[in-house]
């Protein structure tokens, strides 16, 4: 709609100040000559709006012009109020400047837009961590922010999953990224994109050096490569097992991210059949969890794994069973 655009454009330059005609264009997805279009309705409202022409031109409010936000639509309001991982702003340090920044937006809002905006606020609660994900491990951040907004280099010393040892690093940060309660540092190294889990870094020191990103690459483009990249790991072995019916729903609660595919499950026999994927024949002990209630049908090497696991539980205890009797 014409209208939200005029608003955008008008929130834009309140924002940038001046923004060229292309850059607006672009971002709105209309032609250039739209945008002009669009300048002159505003001006014609009122809006002390001016362009200049040239290398350095652009479009630009008046100086000391200010609008409040009264064009905002009532599912705007309400959406502003649902905001994901409160915990976030906490580990960011942000949790008093959300609070005050929600009350300015609040007071700033047309009076019939504001019981909305509020009940959201009351009535909807995002949190962005697992259910019993277990004590989280505090997270220093300050200095990932440190490099991230003064865009510098960072030296990092940073300990891998299944090491013990921490290995230097220099990196050049695009962004945090805060996923499922967990943060991630998301850069380059060696202009190869890598994340670092924030809770693995042992020691980080912000370089001289200023960030050498790549051209025109962003943290969201950076972010999806990697996301992609962990989301669609081959696995290293597919196991089928059979899941007794009663216990399905917490099996798939589980092991949701080793599923290949959901049951099938016609509700008619005791058994469901189920298939997953993991990196290596031993990841599959994790199922001894569930006792006798999964099965696992194949491939013959992780019935094996279990096998030998559950008579090495059974020896550790041989001994306690015995004393007993």
């Amino acid at each position: 709609m014409k209208s939200d655009r005029l608003l955008s454009i008008l929130l834009l330059l309140q924002t940038r100040g001046r923004v060229p005609a292309h850059e607006l264009a672009d971002r709105l997805e209309v032609s250039v000559r739209t945008i002009y279009r669009d300048i002159e309705a505003l001006s014609a409202s009122g809006v002390p709006v001016y362009a200049e022409r040239g290398r350095h031109g652009g479009i630009e409010l008046l100086a000391g012009f200010r609008t409040d936000v009264t064009g905002l639509t009532a599912d705007e309001s309400r959406a502003l109020f649902i905001l994901a991982a409160q915990g976030a702003h906490a580990a960011l340090g942000l949790d008093a400047a959300l609070g005050s920044a929600l009350r300015k937006v609040m007071a700033a809002l047309p009076a019939p837009h504001r019981p909305a905006a509020e009940a959201t606020s009351r009535r909807v609660l995002v949190d962005a961590t697992r259910w019993k994900s277990g004590p989280q491990k505090a997270v220093d951040l300050e200095v990932l922010q440190d490099a991230v907004f003064s865009d510098r280099r960072l030296r990092l010393r940073y300990r891998h999953g299944g090491e013990r040892e921490a290995r230097t690093y220099t990196v050049d940060p695009y962004g945090l990224v805060a996923k499922a309660g967990v943060w991630y540092l998301v850069a380059d190294r060696r202009a190869r994109p890598q994340l670092f889990r924030a809770d693995r870094v042992r020691s980080a020191r912000l370089l001289d050096d200023p960030v050498r990103r790549r051209p025109g690459v962003e943290l969201a483009d950076v972010w999806e490569v990697l996301r992609r990249q962990v989301e669609e790991r081959p696995g290293g072995v597919v196991v089928t097992v059979r899941v007794r019916r009663e216990r399905l729903d917490m099996f798939q609660r589980m092991l949701a991210s080793a599923l290949t595919e959901l049951p099938d499950d016609d509700g008619g026999s005791e058994w469901v059949t189920a298939r997953l994927s993991f990196p290596f024949v031993l990841a599959a002990r994790q199922l001894l969890a569930f006792t006798d209630q999964v099965e696992v049908l194949s491939p013959p090497e992780a019935r094996a794994e279990l096998a030998a696991a559950a008579r090495s539980v059974t020896d550790l205890y041989q001994p306690v069973v015995e004393g007993r009797g």
